[in-house]
């Protein structure tokens, strides 16, 4: 599942976008001023952003300029202006692409496939910062230098948690990454005990995390201040 945000400010046309693209394969959230776009980013990873440009708050221009200052996510800015000058400007803000209203949604469809293939990054394998040190790849788990077994679902709830330290994952998230293969056959309570169990094992005192927290109403989050 890749998770887009739309920044738009036509209602109308966002809520066009979102049907026009929905997908299996993306979920959407839609965002009208920056305000709130700099919001859902500090509670939520996204793997694609589309922004607009013309905007009621601060330019698309400068909201991709504040982003690309502390992350790579891909963005694709959206304009009604197609002029050369405008162009340049969007890239050298730090977008990825480009696309010109009106557009085709297949068009931009594809354009979102694309940059998702082109960018995605190499993933992340090793994580290490004290107690912890965790090699996903030769799934080797330690804590203070002792070593911790783990099962394959904790070991992939562990690695979306610590590989986005800091922020907000919904259960929703979690659940369709550690259940690739469909969730509709996974209990309701399946994630509440691989949770529990990486609690048990990663924590000093697990009825009181310090590392896995719950963001009641929202989800789970990673936090090492060490």
């Amino acid at each position: 599942m890749n998770y887009i945000m739309i920044l738009e400010d036509d209602e109308e046309l966002a809520f066009g976008m979102e049907m026009a693209l929905k997908d299996k394969d993306f979920s959407f959230t839609v965002c009208s001023t920056v305000k709130d776009a700099a919001a859902a980013l500090k509670s939520q990873t996204f793997d694609l952003l589309l922004l607009d440009v013309n905007l009621p708050d601060v330019s698309g221009f400068a909201f991709c300029q504040d982003i690309r200052r502390e992350s790579k996510v891909p963005i694709i800015l959206l304009t009604a202006r197609d002029m050369e000058l405008d162009i340049v400007r969007g890239l050298e803000c730090g977008a990825d692409d480009y696309i010109t209203k009106p557009f085709s949604t297949m068009v931009l469809r594809a354009r979102i496939r694309a940059l998702l293939r082109r960018i995605s990054p190499k993933q992340e394998s090793e994580y290490m910062q004290e107690p912890f040190r965790f090699s996903f790849s030769t799934m080797e788990f330690y804590k203070d230098g002792k070593a911790i077994e783990l099962s394959r679902t904790e070991q992939k709830i562990l690695y979306l948690l610590v590989f986005n330290q800091g922020k907000i994952l919904t259960r929703e998230r979690l659940l369709a990454w550690v259940w690739e293969d469909g969730t509709e056959y996974v209990e309701d309570n399946a994630l509440s005990v691989g949770i529990r169990r990486l609690r048990d094992k990663l924590e000093e005192k697990p009825s009181n995390p310090q590392y896995i927290k719950t963001i009641y109403g929202k989800g789970y989050m990673w936090e090492n201040a060490k």
